[in-house]
């Protein structure tokens, strides 16, 4: 089992925690990972200003991993949202194939739509599966309560992204149960995360993560769980932003999945870059029952 690993462009730079905690997870799993160090973004931050522009940036990285016959896998939802969205365009519209592989052909590739995208979930849950996964097991979490975030790109639109049901979603669930926490009810659980109006309008953009905040600690969740870069830095980053900025007391810190699946499977935190987290999830260890 291996992949062409996408990073994106916000992991190497602000997340280096999740790309860490995530190929310590997959190697002691037995996925094997491959750079390709010519991958570019993948589009996402120019979808909505140069659609053409969009298109060929996704397109040339799955050129990229088809000349590699591989997969590709992506942590973020954002890039997977992307880089599914095109190569759905890619494989349904041979007229705009045309025109965006005579652009890739300048440098020797094209892209025919011979490989799929696959999320880190998505690779857990139906690649290696969650009876293999409990068997990696070595610590469980007893009594701590998780609020998964599964985020926009993953679930809409659906047709395109064939993540899961894209109105009752249970694969984030059932795989923060592997590690014995438990997965609650939220009522904001599917709701935007805020980020995509940072920067254009940061006092909206924060009354949604608020809202998600505020929703998630009512309804006893210890910790919120992504599995998305840009989601994390919203509830990371920017959560310690609002603490600071309004002085709230809807203090919920959040860990990436595989950060929580690496405790339980007994990784070290170095590996896991607990540290690098803006908001401290220390506590989070005392739920463990160790074997």
């Amino acid at each position: 089992m291996k992949f062409a690993l996408f990073l994106g462009c916000n992991i190497p730079a602000r997340l280096e925690q999740y790309e860490s905690s995530a190929r310590g997870v997959l190697g002691k799993l037995g996925v094997g990972l491959v750079d390709i160090k010519e991958f570019n973004c993948c589009g996402y931050p120019v979808r909505n200003l140069d659609f053409k522009t969009f298109v060929l940036a996704s397109a040339r990285n799955l050129a990229l991993a088809e000349k590699k016959n591989l997969d590709l896998l992506s942590l973020c939802k954002c890039c997977y949202g992307s880089l599914k969205k095109v190569d759905h365009l890619m494989k349904e519209d041979a007229s705009l194939r045309k025109e965006i592989n005579a652009t890739l052909e300048k440098e020797g590739l094209k892209y025919e739509g011979g490989i799929e995208v696959k999320h880190l979930l998505s690779v857990l849950y139906h690649e290696v599966g969650l009876g293999p996964l409990k068997e990696k097991i070595k610590n469980s979490f007893e009594g701590l309560k998780i609020a998964t975030h599964y985020g926009c790109h993953v679930l809409r639109p659906s047709q395109i992204v064939q993540f899961d049901n894209p109105v009752a979603p249970s694969i984030f669930d059932q795989l923060v149960e592997v590690t014995g926490a438990k997965s609650i009810f939220w009522q904001t659980k599917l709701e935007c995360c805020g980020a995509p109006l940072w920067g254009v309008n940061d006092d909206l953009s924060m009354d949604l993560t608020e809202k998600k905040l505020t929703d998630g600690k009512q309804s006893g969740a210890d910790y919120l769980c992504t599995a998305c870069s840009y989601c994390q830095m919203q509830f990371d980053t920017v959560q310690k932003m609002i603490l600071a900025k309004r002085g709230t007391n809807h203090h919920l810190p959040s860990i990436l999945y595989p950060q929580l699946l690496g405790l339980s499977m007994g990784l070290n935190r170095e590996i896991l870059g607990l540290e690098k987290n803006q908001l401290p999830i220390s506590g989070i260890e005392d739920f463990l029952v160790f074997s």
